[in-house]
């Protein structure tokens, strides 16, 4: 079966006896590991017993296959069953799990890690179709649930966020899960217990994670600064960011673009537009937002957006170089800015 995002949180405090095998996947692999060891927490009555729980990963699978078997099958000594997490699975393993799934052995719960599968994955197939297994996505946090994570992980600690600071967290975090909750556990041992996150604090915590923030990459597009780029892309790389979570990054900034400059457009001022954005632009990149707003138009916006779509669809289909893909459209996008930008200054002068 196929979990939808509103049952995830309930599917993972409460998995069905019936279902054997969980498929957890996706971009964000912080959430797809935040998201196994919650089920694991669910499942097992003692997290700390080595008898509970078994790790085991893909290569050993391509080695014996029956060792999934022999595991799911050992009977627990305690109360509660036992879980296995399987990690670094992709489609190579498929036909080990769907041999699984129709003759499930012992009342152990499987969980397999993997990365981002599409939608015609034969993986995710075979989790989806199968009565007695189940898959969920784990994609990157959008505003609504990076907000409510922001606060519950403060507010654990008892400190509160500035609205100028979660504005400021909104647009730094995100991209992966584990990445944010360590950027906020940093910032929580920073504050100490109790008080309240100011811009400054945030700043000073969090202002320079290449492997949760893209602004140098999107702005440096956004405005045509193609030695910025090249900066800021091979440093980007060189942390660990995966080419697909940069083309998402400047997607969502240059849909965010869009919908200032249709604002605009439609006759509100480029300032009041700007703040209509929730979250709004923070102060530190406003004028650079508010550049990217004078020369980019709303059906340039959506071109560049489909230039986004079709790089992230040649990542994954056509065996090119994901690095390289990347790099082409933003390179693309970031030449497209500097004309307009050009265009614009001479329009100016005249």
């Amino acid at each position: 079966m196929k979990i939808a995002p509103r049952q995830v949180d309930e599917f993972i405090n409460r998995p069905k006896a019936e279902i054997a095998a969980v498929l957890i996947y996706g971009p964000d692999q912080g959430l797809v590991r935040e998201r196994a060891e919650q089920l694991v927490k669910s499942i097992v009555s003692d997290i700390n017993d080595p008898f509970l729980i078994t790790a085991l990963t893909g290569s050993s699978l391509r080695q014996d296959a029956a060792v999934l078997i022999d595991n799911a099958a050992a009977l627990s000594f305690s109360q509660g069953r036992r879980a296995i997490r399987v990690r670094d699975v992709t489609d190579t393993h498929t036909k080990i799990f769907a041999a699984f799934l129709e003759e499930p052995k012992g009342d152990s719960l499987v969980i397999v890690e993997a990365g981002e599968l599409a939608a015609r994955s034969s993986l995710r197939k075979t989790f989806e179709q199968a009565d007695n297994a189940a898959a969920l996505a784990c994609y990157a946090d959008d505003d609504r649930r990076l907000h409510q994570v922001i606060t519950e992980t403060l507010q654990s600690h008892g400190i509160t966020v500035s609205r100028e600071a979660m504005d400021y967290l909104l647009s730094q975090l995100g991209a992966d899960r584990m990445v944010t909750r360590n950027e906020l556990d940093k910032l929580a041992l920073y504050m100490e217990e109790g008080g309240t996150v100011t811009l400054e604090d945030a700043q000073l915590c969090i202002g320079d994670s290449a492997a949760a923030s893209m602004d140098g990459i999107i702005y440096a597009v956004g405005s045509g600064d193609q030695a910025a780029l090249d900066v800021s892309l091979r440093r980007v790389m060189a942390e660990g960011a995966q080419p697909v979570q940069i083309l998402r990054a400047l997607a969502r900034h240059l849909q965010r673009l869009q919908l200032a400059a249709s604002y605009v457009q439609a006759g509100q001022p480029p300032e009041q537009a700007m703040k209509a954005l929730r979250p709004p632009v923070i102060f530190l990149f406003e004028n650079q937002f508010r550049f990217q707003l004078s020369i980019w138009p709303v059906r340039r916006l959506a071109d560049a957006i489909d230039v986004i779509l079709e790089a992230e669809l040649n990542c994954k289909t056509t065996g090119m170089p994901a690095e390289h893909v990347c790099a082409r459209a933003l390179m693309r996008i970031a030449q497209g800015a500097r004309v307009m930008a050009q265009h614009r200054s001479q329009r100016v002068r005249a």
